[in-house]
C-alpha cells in the first residue's frame, strides 16, 4: 500500500483529528488559519478550536487576484499562473502560523483549503442552457500539500455542483453539525462579503435543515469604504452612521430579480459590485448623493435584504410573521463587527436574540475557515448523515484530497 494512503487510513481511523481550515473570502482581506481539534463526525461532532490567525493579504497580492476576480474577460495566463502560485502561498502561510505557534506540521494531520474563490455563476445567473451551475475556487490543493508536506482536502465546492447544488453555501452542513441544539430554532447568519444564513429546526431534523444567500454582506460597503475612506472598511460603520438612507436609491438597489427568485440561492460581486450601484444612482436620479448618506443607503440595503430573506424562511410550520417569532440569530463573519448593519437588522426583528458564534464555543471571524475543517473531517470519517432529496442541501461529501508525496 502506498504509504500516504495508509496514513490516510490511520488518520481517519484515529478517535480525534487536528484539522487546519483555511478560509480566503471575496472580501479579500486575508487567509483565515484555524487549527481544529475534531472528535467524532455528523451530528456527533465535537470541535475545539485550538488557534486562529488572520493572515493579512498584501495589496500586490489583492490585485493580482482582482484582475481575474469577478470579471467575464480575464487574462488566461494570469488565471493559470496564480492558480499553483496561490496554492504555493497559503501552503507558506500555514507553515508560518505553525513556527509561530510552536507546532510541527507533523503534529497536523490535514488541511482544508477552501481556496480563493475567483468566479460564481449559477445557472440562474449565466441562463446558459446547456451549462450547469459552477463556480471557481483557485490555490490548487496539490501544491498546499507539497508545500506543507501535510495532506490536504480541497475544491470543496465541486462536488456539492455535481451533486445539483449551486457551490454554496457550504456552511449548512458544519452548521447543523456544530450548532443544532434541541428545543431552540436558531439561525446562523453570516456577514462576509456575501450573506448568508443557515437555519436549524429546534427537533434537529437535518431534513428541514435550509441555507441560502441573501444577497450583499460586506462586499459593496467595503468597496465604498475603499473609495470614501482609502480604508479597507468602514470602522464601526461610523461613516454609515452619520449619513441618512435615501429611499430612492434603496428602492433602485432592491429592484433585482435575485431577490424575489426561489430559495435556495447564491450570488457574487459578479451582480452586486460597485458598477450595480452607480447604475441604480442613475435609475433612481441621486449621481450626486454625499458619500455618508450612500453608505447608510448601502447598510440598509444589506439589512433590509437579509431580514426580507428570513422572513421567507420555509419551514414547513412557519410563524405567521417571522418578526413575532422567538428566534435565536447567532452572527459571525466581518459584518457582525458593523454596528450599523447588526442595528438595522436587529431593529427589524425585534423579538428575535441576538449573539455571536463565539457564545457557542467559535470564534465568530474563524467560523468560516472551521466549517471547512469539519468538511474535510466529514470527508475523511464521516458521510452517512442525510439531509433528505432536496436542492440546496445534497447528501455529499466534499473535498478531493491531495498528498504530500
Amino acid at each position: 500500500m502506498n504509504p500516504q494512503i495508509q496514513k490516510l487510513h490511520q488518520i481517519a481511523g484515529k478517535p480525534e483529528r487536528r484539522i487546519i481550515g483555511l478560509m480566503s473570502g471575496t472580501s479579500l482581506d486575508g487567509l483565515d488559519v484555524a487549527l481544529c481539534r475534531i472528535a467524532g463526525s455528523g451530528p456527533a461532532t465535537a470541535v475545539t478550536l485550538e488557534r486562529f490567525a488572520t493572515v493579512p493579504y498584501t495589496d500586490d497580492l489583492k490585485n493580482d487576484i482582482r484582475t481575474i476576480f469577478a470579471k467575464s474577460e480575464i487574462d488566461f495566463e494570469e488565471l493559470c499562473l496564480l492558480n499553483p502560485y496561490i496554492g504555493r502561498l497559503h501552503g507558506q502561510m500555514v507553515l508560518d502560523c505553525l513556527r509561530e505557534w510552536g507546532i510541527s506540521p507533523v503534529d497536523v494531520d490535514a488541511i482544508a483549503s477552501h481556496g480563493q474563490t475567483v468566479y460564481h455563476a449559477p445557472k440562474s445567473q449565466h441562463q446558459r442552457d446547456k451549462f450547469p451551475n459552477a463556480t471557481l475556487q483557485i490555490g490548487d490543493g496539490d501544491h498546499v500539500a507539497v508545500t506543507t508536506g501535510i495532506i490536504a482536502l480541497s475544491d470543496f465546492r465541486q462536488k456539492h455542483v455535481a451533486a445539483g447544488g449551486e457551490g454554496a453555501p457550504l456552511a449548512v452542513y458544519g452548521d447543523y453539525f456544530m450548532f443544532s441544539k434541541a428545543g431552540e430554532n436558531r439561525i446562523l447568519l453570516n456577514m462576509g462579503g456575501i450573506a448568508n444564513f443557515t437555519y436549524l429546526p429546534a427537533d434537529e431534523d437535518a431534513t428541514v435543515v435550509f441555507t441560502t444567500d441573501t444577497g450583499p454582506g460586506n462586499t459593496l460597503l467595503d468597496a465604498y469604504a475603499r473609495k470614501f475612506l482609502n480604508k479597507p472598511y468602514d470602522e464601526n460603520g461610523a461613516l454609515a452612521a452619520s449619513g441618512t438612507v435615501d429611499a430612492d436609491l434603496l428602492a433602485a438597489l432592491k429592484s433585482n430579480p435575485f431577490f424575489d427568485a426561489p430559495f435556495p440561492k447564491t450570488t457574487g460581486p459578479e451582480v452586486f459590485n460597485p458598477a450595480y450601484v452607480e447604475t441604480a444612482k442613475i435609475r433612481s436620479q441621486t449621481t450626486h448623493i454625499a458619500p455618508a448618506d450612500l453608505m447608510a443607503t448601502l447598510v440598509q440595503f444589506s439589512a433590509d435584504t437579509i431580514v426580507e430573506a428570513v422572513g421567507r424562511l420555509p419551514h414547513p410550520n412557519p410563524s405567521p410573521d417571522f418578526r413575532g417569532g422567538a428566534y435565536a440569530v447567532y452572527m459571525s463573519g466581518g459584518g457582525m463587527h458593523n454596528p450599523a448593519l447588526t442595528g438595522a437588522i436587529q431593529r427589524q426583528l425585534p423579538n428575535c436574540t441576538f449573539g455571536r458564534t463565539d457564545e457557542l464555543g467559535i470564534n465568530g471571524d474563524a467560523k468560516e475557515a472551521v466549517l471547512f475543517a469539519v468538511l474535510a473531517n466529514e470527508c475523511l470519517t464521516g458521510g452517512d448523515t442525510s439531509f433528505g432529496d432536496r436542492q440546496g442541501v445534497p447528501s455529499v461529501t466534499m473535498g478531493k484530497i491531495s498528498l504530500p508525496g
